[in-house]
């Protein structure tokens, strides 16, 4: 967040983490605007300059005393030592002896820090970033993936709470970084190459069933899927994350074996001329085992990521999980809605007989 007014920016960031706070699996809530230790802040009092003092001069003699200063060197042998000065830190934490610490004047008097200054205490801040000349503050906050999920979080208070901030601190600027940026970037990314291995199926299967129209029906398989993805998820408790978007996009590759076994053996039967009804029928009776046993396998082979429950396994889990029960849901679907939709394609004339499907 960014303001112009460092109060605001803090009274802001106190509201969001108040917020952030309400939600369970949500914890370490904190901004990097914390206050400091307590100091004391010395100022001259009215007319101080008739003694001959000035700020700058109690400073340096105040720095000298509390940090030390070098006062002599010594010779041991070829070793230069250095002797340096200072207040003993007993001394140096006593107010009191502070008030009376003697401050030199410039006619060699001395003059009780008390009698020429007064003593306010107060705690500032640690650090204030600044990024492009505006006062900055970042709220941070860890996530249990298992309990609560960053998007849905993000996307609550994007549409509830940061209107209301806006109109209560006017001026108040937002960016979102984190995770959520990441998450952002690598999803565009992500969908981008989605798209490009859609387009690469399609022209693959083109290309084999000599079809526009065909290579739709295979890659229904996809959506039905994801189905599954979703359907999972709710089943294990876990909330839609990046790494389950990863494990969906992983299964348009996978999913479509099926479809490209069953729409195969029905553009078979078809050439050998039975009736679109009779090939959906025996494509998936016949195929019915392959199909089933080749996606159970596969799905069988990812369960024992599935079932660990250590931490290490934790990130990948929803990744698996999408794999696993898109190929569960995939598989059942398929052997019933890929046939239906040829029979469809059928009943509009758009099933167009081939003499060899393999030439």
């Amino acid at each position: 967040m960014q303001h112009d007014d460092l109060r605001e920016l803090k009274a802001a960031s106190i509201e969001i983490q108040s917020y952030l706070n309400e939600f369970d699996g949500v914890h370490g809530v904190l901004d990097d605007m914390r206050m400091g230790k307590e100091e004391v802040l010395v100022k001259l009092r009215p007319g101080a300059e008739t003694y001959g003092v000035n700020g700058q001069m109690i400073a340096n003699q105040l720095r000298a005393a509390f940090y030390g200063q070098t006062a002599d060197e010594i010779q041991v042998g070829v070793e230069n030592i250095k002797i340096e000065v200072r207040l003993d830190k007993e001394v140096a934490g006593d107010i009191e002896r502070l008030a009376n610490f003697p401050i030199i004047t410039n006619d060699g008097a001395q003059i009780p820090l008390a009698s020429i200054a007064t003593f306010d205490f107060q705690r500032n801040y640690v650090r204030i970033e600044r990024v492009n000349g505006l006062r900055t503050v970042s709220v941070f906050a860890d996530v249990d993936n298992s309990k609560a999920s960053s998007g849905e979080i993000l996307n609550t208070f994007m549409k509830r709470e940061l209107p209301e901030l806006k109109s209560k601190y006017p001026g108040l600027r937002f960016d979102f970084e984190g995770e959520s940026k990441d998450s952002a970037k690598t999803g565009a990314s992500m969908g981008k190459g989605f798209l490009v291995g859609l387009f690469g199926v399609f022209a693959i299967l083109s290309y084999q069933f000599r079809s526009y129209l065909e290579p739709f029906v295979v890659m229904l398989a996809i959506p039905l899927a994801f189905i599954g993805v979703i359907w999972g998820h709710f089943l294990l408790g876990h909330n839609m994350s990046m790494p389950s978007m990863m494990g969906f996009v992983s299964l348009a590759g996978i999913v479509v074996n099926d479809s490209i076994l069953l729409v195969q053996y029905i553009r078979h039967h078809v050439d050998e001329g039975d009736s679109v009804h009779d090939s959906v029928v025996k494509a998936s009776r016949e195929r019915f085992r392959a199909v089933f046993i080749t996606s159970m396998t596969t799905a069988a082979g990812l369960l024992p990521l599935l079932l660990e429950t250590s931490l290490q396994a934790q990130v990948i889990q929803p990744l698996v999980i999408s794999i696993v029960f898109g190929i569960f849901a995939s598989t059942i679907l398929v052997l019933f809605m890929v046939p239906c939709a040829y029979a469809i394609l059928a009943d509009f004339g758009k099933v167009v007989k081939h003499e060899d499907l393999s030439a």
